[in-house]
């Protein structure tokens, strides 16, 4: 498959030349992007997905609440609805998107809203719901608006100085643009890096002396959670199971559940798949199914043997300091 995709390499070059366009009417001011008078913190990175941008955006919306009124604004992602939607005690998946769902459902003291128009969303937020600092679900991209701090990820062993743009690789955006960052995170790392391979890792990357970097890991319940009970992760070791996955690297999942010694069969989707009623009805027929937070609340009202295995974010050898840098950016 990537010998294959080596051979879209010309389109890639087209999309690159595009991208380089984009971005420098950006820069050069020919696009308006607009700046606001609270603090807009963009959670993205390059590529189109895989990074851990979900459970990095929970991380952050956490530390921030304790301290601020605090809102995550997303897209909204093959939802059903249009526009500037607030999630209440209606919200579902139709109507926000998976993503947005799942923070809404896990963090009860933070403002969820989904807009595809990010001003707008922006402008809501402040105005109609008095919030102090706003995180960008996913905004890099959007240059019209101008975020005040900017957090990149990028996943430990697919570093995006490694990769190539679409649709040849799975850059969506020109290396050069991890200038705009603030901070940098990589992400999924094995929680025993060495400081040595950190070391390797900032030289690859050529990062300036202004561009803090930080590493991750991601940090996995000991129980699984299903509609009506809570089981240890290790009640699956006497049975085999079937493992459902819609996003889009599921390999550290996977190699931690096969790192536990158990036994199962894995279905892969693509990143946000919606299950249509076949699928559905052919799942219907597995005597245990564990998948991931954002797959459940997808699943969640079609499966009654279905279980998600929780995940979270542990930053790396400077933790302290990557949340203060955080705080400080909500202050401003």
């Amino acid at each position: 498959m990537q010998i294959w995709r080596k051979l879209l390499l010309p389109f890639s070059w087209l999309y690159g030349a595009v991208v380089f366009i984009r971005n420098l009417c950006y820069d050069w001011q020919v696009f308006d992007s607009k700046k606001y008078d609270l603090p807009v913190i963009c959670v993205g990175n390059l590529s189109v997905g895989g990074t851990g941008k979900t459970p990095m955006t929970e991380y952050i919306a956490r530390l921030l609440a304790d301290s601020y009124k605090t809102a995550i604004l997303s897209r909204g992602y093959k939802r059903a609805t249009k526009g500037f939607i607030l999630a209440d005690e209606n919200a579902t998946v139709g109507s926000l998107g998976d993503e947005p769902f799942q923070y809404h459902c896990k963090l009860p003291n933070v403002t969820v809203a989904v807009d595809e128009n990010r001003r707008n969303g922006i402008e809501q937020l402040k105005t109609a719901y008095g919030v102090e600092v706003i995180l960008l679900d996913d905004g890099f991209q959007h240059r019209k608006v101008q975020p005040s701090f900017n957090v990149l990820l990028t996943m430990y062993g697919d570093l995006y100085i490694d990769d190539l743009l679409l649709p040849a690789g799975n850059l969506r955006d020109t290396k050069s643009q991890a200038k705009r960052a603030d901070v940098i995170v990589v992400t999924k790392c094995p929680p025993d890096l060495s400081l040595e391979q950190m070391a390797s890792i900032e030289s690859r990357l050529n990062l300036s002396c202004e561009d803090p970097l930080y590493f991750s890991t991601i940090e996995y319940h000991p129980h699984i959670i299903g509609h009506k009970e809570t089981k240890p992760l290790s009640a699956l070791n006497a049975m085999s199971f079937t493992l459902v996955t819609g996003i889009a690297k599921p390999t550290p999942l996977l190699d931690y559940l096969k790192g536990q010694g158990l036994n199962f069969t894995h279905l892969e989707y693509p990143d946000h798949h919606n299950f249509s009623a076949k699928e559905i009805a052919e799942l219907k027929r597995h005597e245990l199914i564990l998948t991931t937070e954002k797959d459940f609340t997808r699943l969640s009202g079609h499966l009654d043997q279905l279980y998600y295995l929780p995940i979270g974010v542990r930053i790396l050898h400077k933790e302290n300091q990557f949340n203060e840098v955080l705080l400080q950016a909500a202050a401003k």
